[in-house]
């Protein structure tokens, strides 16, 4: 287990006559090694939530451990916890500051209190794992960057603190198909390289249903449901109570059933509808 969350509330503002909750005493086990999407409208609680996950809002009510970190604790590690948890925010990008970009993804590193040797060779693998050339771009200002770069860097800064857990706010906002589809191959090779376990927010139901291999539903500050993305796109009832969308693989192949066409189990992915359309053609 890498993140158990129980009874988890959140309400800001409190005691004012602006209190609002955001979170209504929700729990859930995040397993290590786990790609879990969470998917809901905006407010019901999904970036509140993961900035749980690193301290980046303190507890007020239920308890989170994070590995053999106690949130619960009056004083837990946070230090350790942040180089456990990385975050990254929606359109990182805009957290670029540093003049260059190998000073720029050296700074997480540094708050660690690593080495010289040490801090370098974890910024020169960090740029060279989001797909740039280290020698290319580590003199260069990152506000000289194109776009999808800087989103690069930013995440290099992340992942050179090595997190056991990254968190990706929607990593795919803004960006073009080609863009979306390069970032979300970059997220997946993360995984299989430096972060075991990764956590996305998105409201991109196709790049969910694509990588995902777990879904949680947030709506009004509670989890609504947990499943794989085979058990959350194919509940019709779920998703139209709680007016989310649905992916455009699990759209087609509804529509091919319809008219139809036999199609064998319940596709989420493209690879998964091209193969089972072959079966039914082949038949």
């Amino acid at each position: 287990m890498s993140i158990e969350v129980k009874d988890l509330s959140y309400v800001y503002s409190p005691g004012t006559p602006y209190a609002a909750a955001a979170l209504n005493g929700i729990s859930i086990s995040i397993n290590e090694g786990d790609y879990l999407g969470i998917i809901g409208k905006t407010g019901s609680g999904k970036s509140t939530f993961i900035q749980h996950l690193n301290a980046l809002i303190k507890l007020q009510n239920g308890s989170i451990k994070v590995f053999d970190i106690d949130l619960t604790q009056k004083k837990p590690d946070l230090k350790r916890l942040r180089g456990t948890v990385g975050m990254v925010m929606q359109y990182p990008e805009y957290q670029l500051f540093d003049e260059t970009v190998e000073k720029d993804v050296a700074y997480g590193p540094k708050n660690l209190g690593l080495s010289d040797e040490e801090i370098k060779g974890r910024v020169r693998e960090a740029i060279e794992l989001v797909g740039l050339s280290y020698e290319e771009v580590k003199d260069r200002s990152p506000f000289e960057l194109s776009g999808g770069q800087k989103r690069r860097i930013a995440i290099a800064g992340v992942i050179a603190m090595r997190p056991r857990v990254l968190i990706l706010d929607e990593p795919t906002a803004g960006l073009d198909p080609r863009g979306k589809k390069d970032i979300m191959s970059l997220v997946k090779r993360l995984k299989e390289t430096s972060s075991p376990t990764i956590i996305i927010i998105s409201h991109d139901m196709d790049a969910v249903a694509e990588n995902c291999d777990k879904v949680a539903l947030f709506s009004e500050g509670l989890i609504k449901a947990v499943g794989t993305p085979r058990e959350i796109f194919y509940n019709a009832r779920l998703l139209e109570e709680n007016e989310m969308d649905v992916p455009s693989v699990v759209k087609i192949a509804n529509e091919m059933k319809k008219r139809g066409a036999v199609l064998d189990g319940e596709p989420v992915k493209r690879e998964e509808l091209i193969d089972a359309v072959r079966r039914w053609r082949s038949e």
